[in-house]
């Protein structure tokens, strides 16, 4: 079975508040970091429930772990039905939560 991947607006607002940030610093770290977020988001076309669950009241609203360097992101995500899978929001780990 192969998911569509969408994201929510939001969720693309913090891709390019995520790149900005790193891009002010160092484009060629924020040119990766966007890479590996992209390469990590394929996962959910094929599993996306092998995510961690985001809370035990939602078996759908899940969590995607995107290694990068010291820390990484965190892509929190909901399989919507048995097609489509929505990144709802993106996050560094080190903010203190989604918004």
């Amino acid at each position: 079975m192969s998911f569509r991947v969408r994201f929510a607006p939001s969720a693309a607002e913090d891709l390019q508040r995520l790149f900005d940030y790193l891009a002010e610093q160092d484009l060629n770290a924020a040119e990766r970091a966007r890479e590996a977020i992209g390469l990590s988001i394929e996962i959910l076309q094929a599993f996306p429930f092998s995510c961690r669950k985001a809370t035990p009241e939602n078996p759908f609203l899940r969590e995607l772990i995107i290694d990068f360097g010291n820390s990484g992101y965190v892509a929190l995500f909901e399989v919507e039905n048995a097609k489509t899978v929505t990144v709802l929001a993106v996050r560094h780990q080190r903010e203190d939560d989604y918004h």
